[in-house]
Formats: structure tokens, C-alpha cells, sequence
């Protein structure tokens, strides 16, 4: 602690500065303006609007709102008229105290676009406490020798109201000893001495009463009265001194209760009863009262309590030393508090904006304001963010702040930020406050839907129950919301003749597929559509994907025999020499199936026979051939019955009937049925055989003309029925197939074949005899000579 040595009036002012940065438009400050103390709620103060330059309506457009120090409403704005209105009585002396003048700093911000009014309210005094001292009767005891002129200060009045409303003059009532004149502080205060005129006389007059009156320099003026009460004594001729009569003291604002602050000393000349000195605070506030005492005998002031540099920088009180006569001395004591770092900066939250939109550059996100209390460098303050954020802190007036975005956000990559405001003021320690705000960012739909693969591949057995399930396609998206809430939808398909609205449909909520009706492989082997994704943004955004559905063959055909035909005619009959050798091909049976795959694949066996062991089947290519040697023993006429087995699960067949001719040769007339036979051996050969001839011949060439016709019927109706038969492009080099003539094949015959597309090499769609062509001569006259020959091939 320092004790200085001068009765200077004090006076000190704490300079506290930011070095910041002006920001959007800042601009000079209102004001300032002033309103009387005690003045109705909602009374008149300004026009903000019309100070500003503004109009009606963009007070309003624009959020012009009013920020008090402290979160306290003093004032409100009314943004209709741009009017500045009272919120509540203001009393001065509860908002300053003896300050004087009486300033309310608040700001004016406008929040679109961002600027910021510094502003500031004097409160006027007005003359509404009176005077009041704190005794009501004050005893001086004087003693009767004292000399003229001599001075006895008396306790001051108080007065709440400053300037001229507080105490200006002092009057005592009318005597014959005492005259009262009025005194000034250092501080400013006024109190009263009383001045002896006239010597005492204890013997005539022990004890005098005057009344002490102080008036204020209001309008009217006001008064308080105290009694003064004089009691003369016997003499006491020397009063306590004080070593100096003023003392300097600084003392940190943290020091404890019971500090001591300083210890003061008097002496007097006096022996005895009258020079023993006693100290006493004289005429303290009710704060000083609170805040210092003194040991009566040492003199030693200490502290009663806690000082706060913040609430209060300096005491003065005068310090009073009294001997055992009644005779007192004085000193002034000035305490002056010594700021300490006690308080950590405060961060006010004035305006945030949360969620804000990505994809939008430059954003003010919030606006604050940062204070501390404390003084010098204890005062200034530093604020920062996290460096790992896309945020940047920028000065704007005074000690407010913007938090802006550092460019465009992205919600996909990060939907929110949380950002922690670290102030640190400058002290020594330094102290730091954080203030930690969440920013959210909402989405924009900037993320098209996205497939999960670009195309998809779906496979569905045929014939199956309409509405079957029969995949699915899925996208996603990345935004949120509606942005990210999908509608699948089938796209029209790049085949116009393909009937797609018929064949499969889409969920739009979850993209299942489904066929509409039942497939047929043999119809529509593969189809291909697309599938479109569309999310719910505004505007809406889309993607594509391909689908290819398979359809696979189901064992649904059984297989159709060629050859030989099996159309209600006549049966064919297949003639056999004799002397034919073991494996002679006897004819081969033709078969096609309408299926693909191994449920094409076809097998043949003989399942009966009239004489078992005589003919065999080969199970691959449907050749009939002997078994063994023929011998005269052998039945003339064979039935053999032959069974086409597909390889499908489960399996499929047909069976054609073949009947077999046994001849010694092609030559040899047609032999007899069996029950015929002894009619024959009866009668003339040659003529039954010409009757019979002629028979077969007509028989034969009209079931001829009329099997021409119905092969040519039936062919246009398989063409129409099954698309037109397509000649495929694999190793196939045409669409006729030879089969030459062996045993009683005694010609070519050719079979049109019609080859699946892409079925391979072994696959028949469908199969055509097509009528030899009998043109040749010796083939003519063969016919001619042998109507048993013509019989068998029905000519």
C-alpha cells in the first residue's frame, strides 16, 4: 500500500480499448438524448426513424431492435412509427447513484443487413429527496476559554438528488455566540463548521441549543433540520493533532477481510484526562461504515469487508481524534481500491441464426457482444473460434462481433457445426470465458438419386401367377427430407412395339417389380425397360437405370412328332427288304420340341413291337433299324410303336405308331392284309392285284391332293401362331435338311427346319416335311410299274 502526501482533489479515469475492425456500414452515434427522471411508462423520448434517415416500413423490413447493457429493457422501440419509448420509470438515483451526469449507453441494431447504432440516455435529476442528516442531534462540548473564530465542523446532511438539488447552503438558528458557514469537500460535498463569535461563559450559560437547517438549491427548495446541542466546559486549551492531515492508500481489490489498511496518529499537549486521544470515523457513509473500522486507541483502519474495484474505486473519509476535554482533531483518509484480474470476460449472444442453408456463401450466423469489467489491460479482450471450422470471426463496432461462414457449406458432408467462442482478456493471469453455440446447416437438394448399380439383370421362370414379385431396383440419396424421399417410375421403352405397360409394373415407394401377367418363354425369351428414380426437391432431380429381365424356359411342350405325320390318314407304311443286312435303316422318326435346353433334348425308345427283337430304335437321332437278319420265318407286316421322351422335369413324351412292310424285294407286288389272305389264295392274283391297284391309286391320289392342302393350311397357321420361323445366323448354312433315301426311302426327302435364335445347334423350333420331288424318270416309272410302291408313299 502507498499513502501520498497531497490534498489535491482525485480524480482518475479508467481508459478501456479494443482495437477492432469497422464491419457493414457502420456508422456515427445517436444521440445523445435525455429524459427526466420519474417520467411515465411509454412516454416519448425520439425518432429513431427519422434520426436514422429511415422510412416506416424499413424500421420493420429490416429488425431494428434496441440492446440495453445488462439485458435490462429501459427503453422500447416501437418499429411501426420508429418512435423511442420509456419501458419503465427511471429513477436516477437507483440507476447512477451520485454520478452525475447520469448516461444509459444502449445500441440500435439492424439486423438486415447487419449494422449497429452506438446510443446513449441522460437521465435528468429532478429535486425529489431532501435533505437528511444522519443525527438527528449532534453534542459539541466546547470549552469556555476557547478563542473567537475557533471552528467545530458538524455533521453534513445528505442529499440523493446531484447537482443543484443536492445541499447548497447551511443556516443555524439565531444566537449570540455561534455564526455557521458552509464548507466544500474534496468530493464535492458540503457540510457546515460552526464558528464561535462570542466567548463563552460556562457560568452564565452551560449549555446552548441551536437547530442546524440545510437547503438545497432546488425549485422549490427543500429542508432538513438537526439539532445542535453545546455543552461548555471546563478549559481544555490544546486539541489532538494529527502527524498529517492527509493519507494516500492503495490496496489490492482482492485483500482480505481484517487487512490492515493504515493506522493513523494524533497527539496531545494535554496531560491526563485531556490528552487521552480516541479515534472515531467521522460522519462515514453508510458504505464506508461497511467497509472500514478503526481501533479506537491504536488508530489502526482495517478492513470490514471485501473491496471491488468493479463497484467502488476509491474511499475518502475523514478520520476524528478526540481527547478526554472534548477537544478533537481531523485527517482526510483516501483509499484508493487497486484493480486486480477478477473477472473473466462476459459474451452476450445478440442475434443467431440456425439452421442456415447450404451452398449459400457468406452467411452471418450470430452477432455478440463481449465486455469485462475490469480496467487496463485486465479489460481488453481477445476472441477466437476453433481452427478447423468454416467459420470466421469479424470485428464490427465497438465490442460487438459477426460469426460468418468462411464459404459455402455442404450438408452432406457435415449437417452441424459446433462452435465454442473463446474471449481471453489481457491480464496477468489471463482469464477466458467460452460460449458455446450449435449451428445447424438444412439441406438443399443438390444430390440426384443414385442406383445402386447402372443396370440390373432379373430372372422369372415362365408361366408364372400374375402379380409375382419378381425383383427389385433401389436408389439412393444423399440429401435429407423430402430431398431424399424417392418415387420410382417406369420409363416408356425404345422398342414401341413392345407392350411394356402389360407385361411388368413398379411400386413407386420401394421399387419392386412385378409381372402383370404370365410369361411365355416360347413368345418372349428377354425384354429390356428402364426405371427412372425422382426425389421430392424442388426442382426435382432424377437418375436412370436399365433392367433386363430373363425369362427362363419352363418343360411346358411335349414334343411334336415330324415324321411320320400323324395327321388321321392312312398310316405309312415302311417297306423292308428281305435280304436286308442287320442295322438296315428302316426310317427314322422326326421330332421337334417347343422348349430350349435340356427340356429340348429328346430321347427315343420302342416301347412295342410285333415281333420284339426283330427292329431297334437308336435313342439319339430317332433311326429305325433292324436288329438282326431277316429270315422267311419273320411276319410279313410289323406294328412297332416308338416313344419321344423330352429331358424337362418332369419329363414330357409323344408316340407315334410306324408300320413295317416285309418284301423280298421293291418289285414285289403289295402283299395281302392277313385276313385277306385266304380270299386270295383263292382267286386270280393278277386280278385282285389290278382291282386292288386301281383302288389304292385313287384312293391314294385324292387323300394326296387334299393332305397337300391341309400341310398348306397348317404351315401358314404355325407361321402366324409362332412369329415366322427365323433362320438362325450359327452353323447352320440353310434352312433345308436332307434325308437320303435308304431301305424303302428309295428317294431324298428334304424337311424344312427352323433353328431357335441363339438356341445353338440342336434346338428345333418347329419342322416341316416338304413333298419329294418325283420328277425323275426311273423314279416315275418305278411308281408307275409298282402300285404297291405308290400304295406305301400314298400317291
Amino acid at each position: 500500500m502507498e499513502i501520498g502526501w497531497t490534498c489535491n482533489r482525485r480524480q482518475r479515469q479508467v481508459l478501456v480499448f479494443f482495437v477492432l475492425l469497422s464491419m457493414s456500414r457502420a456508422r456515427a452515434e445517436l444521440g445523445p438524448y435525455s429524459v427526466v427522471e420519474e417520467t411515465e411508462r411509454g412516454s416519448f423520448v425520439a425518432n429513431l426513424g427519422k434520426d436514422l434517415g429511415l422510412g416506416l416500413t424499413e424500421m420493420s423490413t429490416r429488425g431494428a431492435r434496441i440492446i440495453s447493457q445488462g439485458n435490462k429493457e429501459h427503453l422500447q422501440l416501437k418499429v411501426q412509427t420508429g418512435d423511442l419509448l420509456i419501458n419503465e420509470k427511471l429513477d436516477r438515483e437507483e440507476l447512477c447513484g451520485p454520478t452525475e451526469p447520469c448516461v444509459l449507453h444502449f445500441q440500435v441494431l439492424m439486423e438486415k443487413p447487419l449494422e449497429i447504432f452506438q446510443a446513449e440516455l441522460r437521465v435528468k435529476d429532478i429535486n425529489d429527496h431532501s435533505p437528511m442528516f444522519t443525527e438527528r442531534e449532534m453534542i459539541l462540548k466546547i470549552p469556555e476559554n476557547s478563542p473567537l473564530g475557533i471552528a467545530f465542523p458538524l455533521s453534513n446532511a445528505l442529499d440523493l438528488d446531484v447537482g443543484s438539488n443536492n445541499v447548497e447552503n447551511y443556516k443555524i438558528s439565531p444566537n449570540s455566540h455561534f455564526q455557521v458557514l458552509t464548507r466544500n469537500r474534496s468530493d464535492g460535498r458540503k457540510y457546515p463548521e460552526l464558528v464561535l463569535d462570542k466567548e463563552l461563559d460556562r457560568e452564565e450559560e452551560p449549555e446552548i441549543l441551536l437547530t442546524l437547517t440545510a437547503m438545497d438549491g432546488g425549485s422549490p427548495p427543500r429542508y432538513g433540520t438537526a439539532q445542535v446541542r453545546i455543552e461548555v466546559v471546563d478549559s481544555n486549551d490544546n486539541a489532538p493533532e494529527f502527524g498529517q492531515p492527509f493519507y494516500r492508500v492503495h490496496i489490492p481489490e482482492n485483500s482480505p477481510v481484517g487487512s490492515l489498511v493504515v493506522t493513523v496518529s494524533a497527539s496531545d499537549l494535554d496531560s491526563g484526562v485531556y490528552g487521552k486521544i480516541s479515534y472515531t470515523l467521522f460522519q462515514p457513509s453508510e458504505d464506508i461504515s461497511k467497509t472500514l473500522e478503526v481501533n479506537s486507541v491504536t488508530g489502526e483502519i482495517r478492513l470490514r469487508k471485501q473491496v471491488d474495484f468493479e463497484t467502488v474505486q476509491s474511499y475518502e473519509v475523514d478520520i476524528k481524534a478526540t481527547d478526554g476535554g472534548g477537544l478533537s482533531g481531523k485527517c482526510t483518509l483516501l483509499l484508493q481500491v487497486v484493480d486486480m484480474n477478477d473477472n473473466p470476460p462476459e459474451v452476450t449472444i445478440s442475434a443467431l441464426t440456425s439452421p442456415i442453408p447450404e451452398n449459400t456463401p457468406e452467411i452471418v450466423v450470430a452477432v455478440f457482444s463481449v465486455s469485462d469489467p475490469d480496467s487496463g489491460d485486465n479489460g481488453k479482450t481477445i476472441s477466437s473460434i476453433q481452427d478447423d471450422l468454416p467459420f470466421l470471426l469479424k470485428p464490427s463496432v465497438k465490442n460487438f462481433y459477426t460469426l460468418v461462414t468462411e464459404g459455402s457449406l455442404d450438408r452432406e458432408s457435415r449437417a452441424e457445426y459446433n462452435i465454442t467462442i473463446t474471449v481471453t482478456d489481457m491480464g496477468s493471469p489471463r482469464l477466458k470465458t467460452q460460449h458455446s453455440i450449435t449451428v445447424l446447416v438444412s439441406d438443399v437438394n443438390d444430390n440426384a438419386p443414385a442406383f445402386t448399380q447402372t443396370s440390373y439383370t432379373l430372372w422369372v421362370r415362365e408361366n408364372n401367377s400374375p402379380a409375382l414379385h419378381i425383383g427389385s431396383v433401389s436408389a439412393t440419396d444423399t440429401d435429407a427430407g423430402a430431398n431424399a424421399q424417392l418415387t420410382y417410375s417406369l420409363l416408356p421403352p425404345q422398342d414401341p412395339h413392345l407392350p411394356l405397360a402389360s407385361l411388368v409394373s413398379i411400386n413407386a415407394d420401394n421399387g419392386h417389380l412385378f409381372a402383370l401377367r404370365s410369361l411365355d418363354y416360347e413368345a418372349l425369351q428377354a425384354f429390356e425397360f428402364g426405371v427412372g428414380a425422382t426425389d421430392r426437391g424442388s426442382p426435382a432431380l432424377s437418375s436412370q437405370a436399365r433392367v433386363r429381365v430373363l425369362v427362363l424356359d419352363a418343360n411346358d411342350n411335349s414334343p411334336f412328332v415330324l415324321y411320320p405325320l400323324q395327321n388321321g390318314s392312312a398310316p405309312c407304311t415302311e417297306l423292308v427288304p428281305r435280304a436286308a443286312e442287320a442295322g438296315y435303316l428302316v426310317t427314322k422318326v422326326v421330332a421337334v420340341d417347343g422348349d430350349s435346353g435340356q427340356n429340348a433334348w429328346l430321347s427315343y425308345r420302342l416301347l412295342k413291337a410285333t415281333e420284339p427283337g426283330l427292329f431297334g430304335v437308336w435313342p439319339h437321332n430317332g433311326e429305325v433299324r433292324t436288329a438282326r437278319l431277316l429270315s422267311e420265318r419273320d411276319a410279313p407286316k410289323h406294328r412297332l410303336l416308338v416313344q419321344v421322351r423330352d429331358n424337362g422335369e418332369p419329363p414330357r413324351s409323344a408316340s407315334v405308331t410306324l408300320h413295317v412292310l416285309l418284301v423280298d424285294g421293291f418289285s414285289q407286288p403289295y402283299l395281302p392284309l392277313p385276313e385277306a389272305a385266304a380270299e386270295q389264295a383263292r382267286a386270280d392274283p393278277l386280278t385282285v392285284y389290278l382291282v386292288v391297284a386301281l383302288a389304292s391309286v385313287s384312293s391314294l391320289f385324292l387323300l394326296s391332293v387334299l393332305l397337300f392342302v391341309a400341310v398348306r393350311l397348317c404351315r401358314r397357321s404355325r407361321a402366324a401362331s409362332l412369329g415366322g420361323c427365323s433362320v438362325p445366323e450359327g452353323p447352320f448354312p440353310g434352312h433345308l435338311v436332307d434325308v437320303s433315301g435308304t431301305g424303302t426311302l428309295s428317294q431324298s426327302y428334304q424337311y424344312e427346319v427352323c433353328l431357335r435364335a441363339g438356341s445353338g445347334t440342336s434346338e428345333f423350333k418347329f419342322l416341316k416335311p416338304i413333298i419329294p420331288n418325283l420328277s425323275s424318270q426311273s423314279r416315275g416309272k418305278e411308281v408307275e410299274e409298282n402300285p404297291s410302291f405308290r400304295n406305301s408313299f400314298g400317291i
